[in-house]
Order: C-alpha cells, then sequence, then structure tokens
C-alpha cells in the first residue's frame, strides 16, 4: 500500500536519491546537500511534535512510502507561513496606462513589480516523485495529503494557502525569463540560484535584484511568453492543483516566472469534502477508492483505501488500511473521495 507521513532522519538517503533524480530541468525548494536536507527533516520532526523551537517557523515535510518495502518514493511539504520569518519574495504583474493627448496615443504597458506581499500565507511546496508514479493514484495521494492534514490541523495554517509551479525551461536547460532578466542581476546561472534558494534563504533576491519595476516589453520575446506558463513536466501538478481550487493570480516565480496559485483554505476540495468519521471494520477490500487519514501531529497517516460503507459518522474499510494507519477500531479517522 502506499502511505503518506512525517518524514524520518531515516528517509535521509532515500529523499536525497529523489532529489538527484529528477533531472536538471527539475527545480524544487528541497536541498540536494544531505546537510541541508538532514537539518530541514529535523526541523519537520519537530513541527510535527510540536517542539519548535523559540521562533522557529512550522514547516512540515511528508513522505510517500511503499509500505511493502519500507522505500520513499515521493516529497511533499508544507511552509505553515510563507517566508519562514523573512519577506517571500515573487514578481506582481500590473499594466501602466502611457498616454499622450497632444499625439492621440494611449498604450497599456505590463509591467512586474517586486512584491512580497504573500509572506505569511501558508504555502505547498517541496512536490517531488519519482518520475513513474507522476499522474498516478499515488502521485494524488502525495499532493492531498497536505491538505488532509491541514483539515485536522486547521489552527496551524492561515486562511490563505499558496503554492508556485516551476516556469519554462527549455530543452536544452535554457530558462528564458532568468536568461533575459535575472542573470544580469545575479551574475550566476539559474540552477546555481536556485540551489541558493534552496539552500539559503531569498533575502539574496532583495540583494541583488533591482527594486524597480520592469517594463515587460523589454524583456525578450521567449520571456514573455514563458510568463506565468508551467514546466511541461508540472502540468499534472498544475492541472492537479487547479482541480484543488487553486487559480493563478497576478502573481509570477522571481526565478523562472512560473504561475503562483492561491486560494482560500477553506474552499480547497479536500478541505471541503472531507469529514471526521469514526473507524471500523470492513470484511471485503470492495468500495469506492477513497483518502483516509488518522492521527494528529507526528502520528499523522494517510493512504487510499476501498470505502465499504460510510453510515452517519462511522465509516468501514479492510483491517490493513487500519495496520497502515495504525488505528484501531472507534478511532478518529478522516475521508475525502479520491
Amino acid at each position: 500500500m502506499w502511505l503518506v507521513r512525517p518524514a524520518q532522519p531515516g528517509d535521509l538517503n532515500d529523499i536525497l536519491d529523489i532529489a538527484g533524480g529528477q533531472g536538471p530541468r527539475m527545480s524544487s525548494t528541497l536541498p540536494k546537500k544531505e546537510e541541508a536536507l538532514s537539518h530541514k527533516i529535523d526541523q519537520s520532526a519537530r513541527s510535527f511534535a510540536g517542539r519548535n523551537k523559540p521562533a522557529e517557523p512550522r514547516r512540515f515535510l511528508f513522505v510517500l512510502e511503499d509500505t511493502s518495502t519500507g522505500k520513499v518514493h515521493g516529497v511533499s511539504g508544507i511552509d505553515a507561513r510563507a517566508g519562514n520569518g523573512q519577506p517571500f519574495y515573487n514578481y506582481r504583474m500590473d499594466a501602466l496606462i502611457h498616454a499622450s493627448h497632444e499625439l492621440g496615443i494611449s498604450r497599456r504597458v505590463e509591467v512586474l513589480y517586486p512584491s512580497h506581499a504573500l509572506t505569511d500565507h501558508t504555502l505547498l511546496c517541496s512536490f517531488t516523485i519519482r518520475r513513474e508514479l507522476r499522474g498516478t493514484d499515488a502521485f494524488e495521494l502525495l499532493s492531498r495529503a497536505r491538505m488532509l492534514f491541514i483539515a485536522g490541523h486547521r489552527d496551524l495554517f492561515t486562511d490563505h494557502t499558496v503554492v508556485e509551479i516551476q516556469g519554462v525551461q527549455t530543452e536544452d536547460g535554457a530558462v528564458p525569463f532568468w536568461d533575459s532578466l535575472g542573470r544580469h542581476f545575479f551574475n550566476m546561472d539559474f540552477e546555481t540560484a536556485d540551489q541558493y534558494s534552496g539552500l539559503l534563504s531569498k533575502t539574496f533576491i532583495a540583494e541583488l535584484m533591482p527594486p524597480n519595476p520592469i517594463y515587460v516589453t523589454l524583456l525578450s520575446n521567449a520571456a514573455r511568453e514563458a510568463l506565468g506558463q508551467p514546466h511541461e513536466q508540472t502540468r499534472a501538478t498544475f492541472e492537479l492543483l487547479q482541480h484543488e481550487g487553486f487559480r493563478g493570480g497576478c502573481y509570477l516565480d522571481i526565478f523562472d516566472a512560473g504561475p503562483v496559485l492561491e486560494a482560500r483554505t477553506d474552499t480547497l476540495k479536500s478541505v471541503v469534502t472531507s469529514h471526521p468519521k469514526t473507524l471500523h471494520a470492513a470484511h471485503t477490500d470492495d468500495g469506492e477508492l477513497c483518502l483516509i487519514s488518522g492521527g494528529n501531529g507526528e502520528q499523522f497517516r494517510c493512504t487510499l483505501t476501498p470505502l465499504h460503507e460510510a453510515l452517519g459518522d462511522e465509516v468501514k474499510v479492510p483491517l490493513k488500511t487500519w495496520q497502515c494507519l495504525g488505528r484501531g477500531s472507534g478511532d478518529d479517522v478522516r475521508i475525502t473521495p479520491l
């Protein structure tokens, strides 16, 4: 069975293997360095256990485990507050009207404004999965389990949730937006800047990026076409999040101009359609396939199960689901349709 649970120190090597196997064209907020990743797992463990250090931000890291082998095949995360105590930078796309009454000319010009207006909103992040699982039920489980965790721990998260989607990158590894803008100020390639962003914070963006508005007309044609467009390999993630209720707004990723999706937390599909139930046993394995989660904090578990029967506040699922969740008869669980 597939199981989503909190990341543990013993998952380090599997996660490093997943992060390193995404290929040069895929980026992630998941560190690819052992020391940085180990720190992130430890920080996540403290967050799940409610043992955060004073002023330490809450960051949750989940893994997708194949229970038959114990091997980890994917990772996803939630930052309770985007920026984790520091500004969370994006570009905000807006427009200016340039007009001359004498010449009878009026022109709308798109402009990118550096912004950190999304700072402190809840952020979905670090979604990484082995290639062969993209677009499968396990893929959906790994993404949506985070929303069930939010639904069951609602007081830890804000009323607004955002997620950055990787932007356009060409077959030869070029990132049109970065090459047209960021490279001129950072004097480094996209991959290096992306690694700094994952290992450190994005404070260096404020130190190196121009604070002035950027006129879109000054960018290359390829960069303009890339604005707000997802990377071809993140299309399935993009569509799944749209189905969840996220929508693109006026914000773009500051490195590659990928879309930043936004939603009101309480309107997310998995939050709205999930219901607390009391666990009971079913004696057959048939029924509608659902997501089911149980346990609080570090005991949180989420898996897929056939739902045999749900009457009132009770739900009947196979015993193997009990074992996967580490739950027993009469325990509280949360379910939502796949």
